[in-house]
């Protein structure tokens, strides 16, 4: 039986795609890099800030010293300009009260530094989530399960009541990983193929389907 609701962050709740290919762009021009385009970054993002960072810097420039400087210009910039162009996907929302409304816990799992995760989050949907996971200190980026597991621990579940939502082959494998369900979004960042290819035992087109697939799991 399915209780509660894990969510990865980016790609999956809000399409923040513009904002972060904006900040690292800021910072690879600050330091005389060319840019990327905004929907190269599809593929840059999604294992955290810092892997952000070093994918972004050019070959043979990626060096201790350019990605502590261009982390550094990154998030200065990114404090300040996180919501210029985020917001939720559409009918994220509904999805969110539906649940809450029929009694599941939802939290989120995500690679993005915990500052930052909880900014969004407060920003775009305020308190209704009973978890909010970002990087934390001492746990590695999924696809490690550990932080996966350790949410499920603290709302008082188990992997077998969870599903854990994500747009990327990293939240499936996450999934597989800490051995529950995983449901891939194709609304995100990346594609059916790769979801499929790291584990995902479901697939919502529209985020209204998420809700009818936990409804099909717990009458199985």
């Amino acid at each position: 039986m399915i209780k509660a609701v894990l969510f990865d962050l980016d790609g999956t709740l809000v399409n923040s795609l513009a904002d972060l290919a904006d900040s690292t762009n800021f910072a690879l021009n600050e330091m005389g890099f060319p840019p990327h385009k905004t929907e190269e970054y599809k593929y840059l993002v999604g294992d955290g800030i810092p892997k952000l960072i070093e994918r972004a810097l050019p070959d043979g420039e990626k060096t201790e010293q350019n990605k502590t400087k261009c982390l550094e210009l990154f998030m200065a910039r990114y404090r300040e300009h996180y919501f210029d162009k985020t917001d939720a996907y559409d009918g994220i929302k509904d999805l969110l009260c539906a649940l809450k409304a029929q009694g599941f816990k939802i939290a989120i799992i995500s690679n993005k530094a915990q500052e930052m995760a909880q900014k969004v989050v407060d920003k775009v949907f305020g308190d209704i989530f009973d978890a909010v996971a970002g990087k934390r200190e001492g746990y590695k980026t999924k696809p490690d399960p550990a932080l996966t597991l350790e949410v499920i621990k603290e709302l008082g579940e188990t992997p077998d009541t969870c599903v854990l939502v994500g747009d990327s082959g990293m939240d499936m494998a996450a999934a597989v990983n800490a051995k529950t369900a995983g449901i891939g979004v194709l609304w995100g960042f990346r594609t059916e193929e790769e979801l499929f290819q790291n584990g995902a035992k479901y697939i919502a087109e529209a985020p209204a389907q998420i809700y009818e697939i936990i409804k099909e799991i717990n009458n199985e």
